[in-house]
């Protein structure tokens, strides 16, 4: 696998984020992907998730939003977080021109993904969300769903069954609405996070391997 440390130019700002590709020799598409609310490009979920996938021929590209580039705790205006997904796709496709492109994220990082394929005509194959919160720890509600009716792309959901930010009736009505071009796949004893119960886990690959197995499936369908 091949890293190369990148900067991402959202427009109108005047900040460069920190980003890295990880391509593999044999890519066959890659996703852009972004962290969550608190973990930058770097956290070790963030990184565990682009190791997998890329041994599964999937390239990512990670960056950090601004407020992570410059260390502060509460999250940037959507608009701004959007403009940063925009940015780091443009660099996405400059970067590898050659591959389909996905666009994705874990939690905070993958909700603004969606708004993003929701507001501009984005040129990506499909979104993969990796834990996507629909609603904040035990408060359960699917207004953080609304605006996924008018993302045009197919879309993989990749949660856990312990996730306390997605309750899984709920989840389960939220994409069988999206209709046949969205899917959801659980992951045995997953929390938000990723944490598992080793004990009692009824799959016997790591819970990374199993999400980086499912969307590469997802995204070679699509390329």
């Amino acid at each position: 696998m091949g890293r190369t440390e990148l900067k991402v130019h959202p427009a109108g700002l005047e900040i460069a984020l920190s980003a890295e590709l990880d391509r593999p020799r044999d890519a066959f598409a890659l996703l852009v992907l972004a962290h969550g609310a608190g973990a930058g490009l770097r956290h070790a979920s963030m990184t565990a998730i682009s190791e997998a996938l890329s041994a599964r021929g999937v390239a990512t590209l990670r960056f950090n939003f601004p407020f992570m580039e410059q260390g502060r705790r509460r999250v940037d205006p959507q608009p701004v977080s959007v403009a940063s997904i925009v940015a780091a796709l443009e660099t996405a496709r400059e970067a590898a021109p050659d591959l389909p492109h996905f666009l994705g994220g874990h939690s905070y990082g993958g909700r603004m993904a969606s708004h993003a394929a929701a507001e501009r005509n984005l040129p990506v194959r499909g979104l993969v969300f990796c834990s996507f919160p629909l609603h904040p720890p035990k408060k359960p509600g699917t207004a953080r769903a609304a605006h996924l009716g008018n993302v045009p792309q197919p879309m993989l959901f990749l949660s856990g069954t312990r996730d306390d930010m997605a309750d899984r009736t709920l989840l389960e009505g939220v994409v069988a609405g999206l209709g046949a071009g969205a899917r959801l796949h659980w992951l045995d004893t997953a929390d938000h996070g990723y944490r598992v119960l080793k004990r009692s886990r009824q799959v016997q690959e790591g819970v990374f391997d199993e999400l980086a197995g499912v969307a590469a499936g997802f995204m070679h369908e699509l390329s």
